[in-house]
């Protein structure tokens, strides 16, 4: 579960490295996977277009903390990983690194999956 002041790791090639959460777009306090957050650049690696400091919002799509799918299984990854996203809802990267969830497709982030190594 993702919640303000989380440090988490940028999944894709847009340049950023690490990101903090700044806010999460949900009711609750907690985002999960499949969530929108606005996060701030925190490290970027070089020759990057963006700058230190600046915000975008982010897609979840790793947590550490295992969530259950409706066939009774259960999920859970490596560390917490997001994809930065541009104004309209589309990636910032033209590709995912590591494996996404198969939830991404029904939640309509089609894009996403398509980019991404694998699909869990």
């Amino acid at each position: 579960m993702i919640q303000d002041r989380t440090i988490l790791t940028a999944t894709d090639n847009s340049g950023a490295k690490k990101v903090r959460c700044i806010k999460v777009y949900k009711k609750g306090r907690q985002a999960n996977i499949n969530d929108v957050i606005l996060v701030s650049i925190q490290t970027l690696k070089p020759h990057a277009k963006l700058k230190k400091g600046s915000m975008h919002k982010a897609l979840v799509v790793r947590t550490k903390k295992e969530f259950h799918r409706q066939d009774g299984s259960s999920c859970s990854f490596a560390d917490n990983a997001v994809v930065l996203l541009s104004a309209s809802g589309k990636p910032l990267g033209t590709r995912v690194f590591g494996p996404v969830t198969a939830e991404l497709r029904e939640q309509g982030h089609l894009r996403i999956a398509s980019l991404a190594d694998a699909v869990v």
